[in-house]
């Protein structure tokens, strides 16, 4: 690599400590730390989430996808954004207010022990884990993009690659908490727009625009330009039920629990989609592009091909900047997964079980060590240079998506609800993920996406469990009436 890639390269990353120093003066106590105190204005907010959300799936996976497979791959972008939009339009507002209403929840499994009054703690362990768990495959696979990247621009050798990326995330992560999170999830998401921007441009300037870059495709094979070549029904409904997973993400509702009021919403979902939106397509035409562009030479890994673009079409400052756009994807999520897996080792587990009477002081260190501790276990489980980035976040948005999505929604929008209701929600989500892929091929439903029967089952648990174990309690009603009046 130039050496003026590398200075590019090397000063936004100690920008990023940077900010991650300035956030550690205002972080005082857990609220600050987990929640940055409530105080993140919208624009911050809906970027912060896209960011987070967005990991380096988009500049690595959904090309890689779109290189790979063409336009039949654009299904997943679109459930992407309906599931997105919804989140924002339906659950945002709602989760802002009742966090704050029952008990001044920071967390997600402290706000369904709060929401259902569960003395027993049984549903903050639960939740807790299930974050534990899922976000162990998540952070993962964002250490194998960092590698990928390291290993492409560097030449260095995986195993180096995820030492030294995990690094720089872990120091700013450990110091800052949620409020460096977000800040640099601001200036990343930024930066990744303009990447997603920039890189499929110039690339098509380069194949003579548009229709040209269409034809070449075309001419390749003409399936690449289908948008139902080679795939299914059941291809397409997995590819679509992506958007269900968005409903039970805690790295991206966190950024609702943490908008400052309920007004920044609107300004908030407005800034959210519009980036999500362009980033996507730029993510899409980037992919699509390169199976001209690299027709006479296809890359061995379908997941560099922006990396590739960057190094090929720009100049070495240019080249820096749009590589720390990979690494800016990649912090953006992991950051954000390493905190909130901190807060469930923290709040949910150190105080609620061992130090109810922990002062703030020691609950920031605690949280500021388990960051290191769950970083270590994710590189661990990264350590496979085989692994796919889009396989691992599959896996872990699932996850997420079927232990949480269903039992988020009926919280915030079903008065009958039941802490046991909750309960079998998030066990039966949970479970169908994990034991979905052992359903022998020859079972008709054993390729849909295992995010697609956790949902629903796990939405039939909640129902019916709510219903079989007895009316909730006078003061969970009441606080939900509190609630709805609050709307």
């Amino acid at each position: 690599m130039e050496t003026a890639t590398l200075i590019t390269f090397i000063v936004y990353l100690v920008g990023m400590l940077a900010i991650g120093l300035v956030a550690y003066k205002m972080t005082s106590n857990l609220s600050d730390y987990v929640l940055g105190g409530r105080r993140l204005g919208g624009s911050v907010a809906a970027l912060s989430a896209g960011a987070s959300d967005m990991s380096s799936w988009l500049l690595l996976g959904l090309p890689g996808a779109m290189y790979a497979g063409g336009m039949s791959e654009i299904w997943l972008a679109v459930g992407l954004a309906v599931g997105a939009y919804l989140n924002w339009q339906f659950i945002a507002s709602r989760l802002r207010m009742y966090t704050e209403i029952a008990g001044d929840s920071i967390t997600l499994p402290d706000f369904f022990e709060n929401r259902f009054n569960d003395t027993s703690k049984v549903l903050r362990i639960v939740s807790a884990l299930v974050i534990l768990v899922f976000f162990a495959f998540y952070t993962s696979s964002g250490l194998v993009g960092g590698a990928i990247l390291f290993e492409s621009s560097f030449g260095l050798s995986y195993t180096s690659a995820l030492w030294i990326g995990a690094a720089v995330i872990i120091s700013y992560t450990f110091l800052g908490g949620f409020l460096a999170v977000s800040w640099t999830d601001f200036a990343q998401g930024i930066l990744m727009f303009l990447a997603l921007i920039i890189v499929p441009v110039v690339a098509i300037m380069e194949m003579g625009g548009w229709n040209d870059t269409v034809q070449r495709v075309g001419e390749i094979d003409p399936a690449y330009l289908d948008v139902f070549a080679g795939t299914s029904a059941i291809g397409i409904i997995s590819l679509l039920a992506w958007g269900l997973g968005y409903f039970g993400q805690p790295h991206i509702v966190a950024r609702f629990m943490a908008v400052k009021s309920k007004a920044e919403i609107p300004k908030a979902r407005l800034v959210g989609m519009s980036w999500m939106v362009f980033a996507l397509f730029g993510a899409i035409f980037t992919g699509f592009v390169g199976i001209a562009y690299f027709a006479g030479a296809p890359l061995e890994n379908s997941e560099t091909v922006f990396i590739d673009f960057t190094q090929i079409l720009f100049n070495p400052v240019v080249s820096g900047f749009l590589l720390a756009a990979i690494l800016a994807a990649i912090m953006s999520t992991i950051d954000s997964q390493l905190l909130v897996s901190s807060s469930a080792l923290t709040e949910d587990f150190y105080k609620a079980l061992f130090r109810k009477n922990a002062s703030q002081k020691e609950l920031v260190l605690v949280g500021r060590l388990g960051v290191v501790a769950i970083a270590l276990f994710a590189i661990f489980l990264a350590y496979n240079p085989e692994s796919s980035v889009l396989e691992l976040v599959g896996y872990a948005w699932a996850g997420f998506g079927a232990a949480f999505g269903p039992v988020v929604i009926l919280a915030l929008f079903w008065k009958r609800m039941t802490k046991w209701g909750a309960l079998a929600g998030m066990i039966v989500g949970g479970a169908t993920v994990m034991l979905w892929g052992f359903l022998p091929e020859t079972f008709a439903l054993a390729a849909l996406y295992e995010l697609v029967p956790g949902f629903i089952f796990a939405w039939i648990a909640v129902y019916v469990v709510s219903l079989a174990s007895g009316a909730p309690e006078k003061t969970v009603t009441d606080t939900f009436d509190k609630f709805k009046e609050s709307l």
